[in-house]
């Protein structure tokens, strides 16, 4: 479908008052339109003055929380966005989060020893789900007799947001809240080495409460069925290519590399939506002031205009120069050099570990949702 769009449509106008009839149109939603070429999705989310996030990054109709102050950093546009990055954004790069590193590893080596021993077990609830959970948590301050709490609200959140209804009082989100308020009054008198210390640091007259809570948000929404995703999917596309597996287990400092060309293939988060701020014309179509536009990363990092005839294929030195799995320009992803040490970590050691590793990646079962895609579970044997 992905292939189709891209070659004919690339600016495919869904219809969905047509298509679905008036009386569900309220409820499912305006029209849409959906950009499938890696050129107009670069463009376009790079654009954030014409192609903006205020007014959410979904489709669906009515599905937005209002959090006041409290507005995580997805839903803000320059400058907001830029002055909130820029308090956060020195937490986030390649240097600070090598820190964690060794950490990350004992975990990995840990589940992993775990699932050798047991002669293997569903990988995904073993390691690929609690692996970002950890590392989210490990930033946020949350101490290890929490951690248990913390992963239920997690995986609340998580499936209302892959589901556009994280203003639903069931979703987590408000127990989420709840306590990072009490956590950040613990972390006011005994501070630790932690994004909510950090910013608590900076004083009130800088971020305030309530904007300390929205990024705890943005943190646990960003940045943990995206990992998982990426970590399933690099496992079954490695099963199915042995090729490409036997040279990152015969070589592992090819894996860095490796690692964004399965970011390319398995796009993690599929789409995000944006709102047009005035009419524009993108590959030859006008789409109006005020349109929902879904950017389609997924077909994009697979446009052989941008990657070559072989786009679709996997090649773990191809070395993409540009892919869009964490968005680009200034809503590039916060968390980008953390999944990434996190899916470098996790192969170096399961491919040193279980070089000729099986999972059954036909049986692997998906989250529901329209925007991230990852695995619920996946049988793994060493």
């Amino acid at each position: 479908m992905y292939r189709d769009l891209r070659d004919h449509d690339p600016v495919h106008h869904v219809e969905r008052s047509a298509a679905e009839g008036a009386e569900s149109n309220d409820e499912a939603g305006p029209d849409y339109w959906f950009l499938s070429r890696f050129a107009d999705v670069f463009d376009a989310v790079r654009d954030t003055a014409t192609f903006s996030s205020a007014s959410g990054l979904t489709v669906e109709a009515g599905t937005g929380v209002d959090l006041g102050e409290a507005t995580p950093i997805v839903f803000l546009d320059p400058p907001d966005h830029t002055a909130f990055r820029r308090l956060v954004g020195s937490g986030f790069t390649p240097r600070q989060v090598s820190d964690i590193e060794d950490d990350v590893r004992a975990f990995v080596v840990d589940r992993i020893e775990g699932l050798w021993a047991d002669g293997g077990g569903d990988i995904v609830a073993r390691l690929f789900k609690p692996l970002p959970s950890f590392v989210v948590a490990h930033y946020l301050g949350v101490p290890a007799t929490d951690r248990a709490r913390f992963d239920g609200w997690t995986d609340q959140i998580v499936a209302a947001a892959a589901e556009g209804r994280t203003g639903d009082p069931t979703s987590g989100v408000f127990d989420l809240l709840a306590y990072f308020t009490e956590l950040i009054e613990r972390r006011r008198a005994e501070p630790g080495d932690d994004m909510v210390s950090h910013l608590l640091g900076l004083g009130e007259d800088t971020v305030s409460i309530t904007w300390i809570l929205g990024f705890a948000f943005t943190m646990v929404t960003g940045g943990n069925d995206t990992t998982t995703g990426l970590l399933g999917g690099a496992a079954v596309l490695l099963a199915d290519h042995p090729d490409q597996r036997r040279r990152l287990a015969d070589d592992p400092a090819l894996v860095p590399d490796a690692v964004d060309e399965l970011l390319r293939l398995t796009s993690p988060v599929q789409n995000l939506a944006r709102t047009t701020t005035r009419d524009v014309v993108v590959s030859g179509t006008t789409i109006p002031a005020g349109a929902k536009v879904l950017l389609g990363y997924g077909a994009a990092n697979r446009d052989p205009r941008e990657f070559g005839d072989d786009a679709e294929e996997l090649d773990v030195e191809r070395r993409p120069a540009r892919i869009l799995s964490f968005g680009y320009g200034a809503h590039h992803c916060l968390g980008a050099a953390a999944a990434r040490l996190q899916a470098r970590v996790t192969l170096e050691e399961l491919l040193a570990r279980c070089p000729d590793y099986a999972v059954d990646g036909d049986a692997m079962a998906y989250a529901t949702g329209n925007y991230v895609r990852r695995p619920t579970s996946l049988a793994f044997t060493p």
